[in-house]
């Protein structure tokens, strides 16, 4: 019997893209950042000025040179936490209702406010 392959599981991830976070461990532990990029098939995320890499790139043409560029790579969503710029602190994410009635995602520390 052949093995059936299953969808790729979507994890349910706390950021969103545009959220400004804090990475709270690994190399770059301390550093703030804007994600750009959110996968939620691997639970990774592209943040802005955050685990950056180089990758040096061949000539494609005769008489081109090669360089070296330089690009974030993603990073774990479970590495990362929400920011409160107001309050200079990190934060988990609650869920409250606004005025009108709509679902809105809260810091549960500072009570800000992020959609």
């Amino acid at each position: 019997m052949a093995k059936v392959n299953k969808a790729p599981t979507r994890y349910k991830m706390h950021v969103k893209k545009g959220d400004t976070i804090q990475v709270i461990s690994g190399r770059d532990k301390g550093k703030i950042g804007e994600i750009t990029t959110v996968n939620p098939k691997t639970s990774q995320v592209i943040v802005e000025g955050v685990n950056v890499r180089t990758k040096h790139v061949k000539p494609q043409q005769e008489g081109e040179s090669g360089q070296i560029v330089t690009f974030e790579a993603p990073i774990h969503s479970s590495n990362v936490m929400h920011y409160s710029a107001k309050e200079k602190t990190v934060s988990r994410v609650g869920y409250t209702f606004s005025e009108d009635g709509r679902k809105v995602r809260m810091l549960k520390k500072t009570g800000e406010v992020i959609d």
